[in-house]
């Protein structure tokens, strides 16, 4: 295929050898196979801030560091610069996270490095060596499902004892290989620890693969794995290898109805983001 402009300079420095194909193309970004050697992987070329869709952007990069102080104060004053400079954090928080994951036992695909606005990674393929499909792709059976399920919760659990919450995750945003579920795209990954909106966006990371994973074991929807792994979080009790239940004793008291109408708002906008997502999703898969 035509090699992309943002793809050439790559080629000229001998990061990679040839373009092979588009592989997808999202909101944030487009991807190709792309051949290195004898193997094949994956070019993730960010789009530019003003073409991307990722609503919130501030709110999930709340508490990230700026460890330069003259980038920090770019940053901080919205200058060209400081623009550029934002744009360069954003690109490499996906890669800095993946490097974090996998050394925490996370199942994310291999990054090799970020190279002018191009993350260069491994291509998750599935057991017949293509490239492995989304999971909203997949159908599973009643037993798949509650072994998945059980996979991405030590992954979420994981990822939270590595500091990190993934914040946008979906069906969308894990493949299914031979072994399970990968999961990818991760630029807006949040700090758990500095970010005043990480339990919410933990809770709604394990409440969508949950109500995915429950459209073929319907018994995984009355789980309570956002309740319990926030708490053991919480109390510094969750290790990547925790055994998780599912359940969760909560401790009862006086009814705080301002307190319920703002978390049952919360869920109603959230639903409204995520059915956003789907419909976004659903148009780049459409424009392939």
């Amino acid at each position: 295929m035509k090699t992309p402009k943002r793809l050439k300079p790559l080629i000229e420095d001998g990061i990679i050898d040839e373009v092979l194909s588009r592989l997808m193309s999202g909101k944030e970004a487009d991807v190709f196979t792309v051949r290195v050697g004898d193997e094949v992987r994956c070019a993730k070329v960010y789009k530019e801030a003003h073409k991307r869709s990722f609503k919130k952007a501030v709110e999930y990069q709340e508490g990230r560091k700026v460890r330069n102080s003259r980038r920090a104060r770019a940053i901080e004053k919205g200058s060209k610069f400081g623009r550029d400079q934002q744009e360069e954090v954003w690109q490499n928080a996906e890669v800095d996270a993946l490097y974090r994951l996998a050394a925490a036992g996370v199942r994310v695909p291999e990054p090799y490095g970020v190279f002018d606005g191009v993350l260069v990674m491994e291509l998750v393929i599935d057991a017949d060596g293509q490239p492995a499909p989304r999971l909203n792709n997949v159908t599973l059976e009643a037993e798949e499902a509650r072994e998945h399920h059980r996979l991405m919760m030590r992954n979420v659990a994981r990822m939270l004892c590595a500091g990190l919450i993934h914040g946008d995750l979906s069906e969308f945003n894990v493949l299914v290989d031979a072994d399970g579920p990968v999961v990818i795209d991760l630029p807006q990954a949040v700090d758990a620890a500095a970010n005043n909106n990480a339990q919410r966006m933990l809770d709604r990371d394990i409440r969508n693969m949950t109500q995915y994973y429950g459209q073929y074991a319907p018994e995984l929807l009355a789980s309570n794995f956002h309740k319990e792994i926030w708490d053991l979080y919480q109390d510094g009790k969750l290790a990547p290898d925790s055994e998780l239940t599912g359940e969760f004793d909560e401790v009862l008291h006086d009814a705080d109805v301002d307190g319920v109408l703002e978390e049952i708002n919360a869920v109603i906008a959230e639903e409204q983001a995520r059915q956003e997502r789907l419909k976004e999703n659903e148009d780049s898969e459409r424009g392939n």
